[in-house]
């Protein structure tokens, strides 16, 4: 089939008007900036981190000519647990608190099973679900005693289906789930919702330069729209979720892409 045009974007509706979001991995121009720009346009007052400083501080800036006002933006590795507190504590002493976390921070890579190293493995392991349960960790244990909060994970369809050479990254991924699930349980009783989404091909510039054109093609075509999605379009959903719109909606994993299968 022929791809269908991309979307109009969706100007803001003040859905998260007076909450304050941090957002991690949103340098770039990936899901984690959109989900940075979107928060902001949807009334937010939001932070940004990311670990590469550099990057950090040009989409801080890019940001300010945006939305009008530079974020908070403050350096984090999310394999490093002192960063994680850091992130964490400096958020909530300037924002005066966090009302929602999006944990976007993930890394991928390609590499068959038989032939996978252990450091190819545990890298993948560290940034994507260790990192996420980290900050996830930090945030519950922030919000908890002020009873309320929204934790919003992004997972992937490969944590439902399988892709050669995506071993690490989709175990990883239903790693991110299966926490989504069980912190949500554990933090309802607190007044704390944790949900995911989980996306499959959202096309960026680091995206197309990181990747073969013949597969991002291939993946493509599998939607049913013929198109990736544009990173807002992940983003929408990640700010329905980060609302009161979604009171209701805990430990679920939402996806935004037609290939669960």
């Amino acid at each position: 089939m022929s791809p269908t045009a991309a979307p109009t974007y969706v100007e803001g509706h003040g859905l998260l008007t007076g909450k304050t979001v941090l957002i991690t991995a949103a340098a770039g121009t990936g899901i984690g900036f959109a989900a940075a720009k979107r928060a902001a346009e949807e009334g937010a007052v939001i932070a940004i981190s990311d670990k590469h400083e550099r990057r950090l501080g040009e989409a801080a800036d890019e940001l300010a000519k945006l939305i009008g006002s530079r974020p908070l933006a403050v350096p984090c590795d999310v394999t490093v647990e002192d960063d994680v507190r850091n992130l964490i504590d400096t958020a909530a002493r300037e924002l005066g608190g966090i009302d929602v976390l999006i944990n976007n921070a993930g890394l991928g890579g390609e590499a068959n099973v038989v032939d996978m190293t252990d450091a190819q493995w545990d890298l993948v392991m560290n940034v994507t679900l260790n990192g996420t349960f980290r900050c996830t960790r930090a945030a519950l244990r922030h919000m908890r005693p002020r009873g309320k909060g929204v934790i919003v994970n992004n997972a992937s369809v490969l944590g439902w289906r399988a892709q050669k050479g995506q071993a690490h990254y989709a175990a990883a991924k239903a790693g991110v789930m299966a926490l989504t699930r069980c912190s949500a349980v554990e933090a309802a009783e607190f007044g704390v919702r944790v949900n995911a989404v989980a996306p499959s091909i959202a096309m960026h510039a680091f995206l197309a330069k990181a990747s073969s054109e013949e597969l991002l093609d291939e993946l493509s075509s599998r939607e049913a729209f013929g198109r990736a999605a544009e990173p807002w379009e992940v983003a929408n959903v990640m700010v329905f979720l980060a609302s009161d719109y979604s009171s209701y909606m805990t430990g679920e994993v939402v996806s935004v892409s037609s290939q669960r299968a």
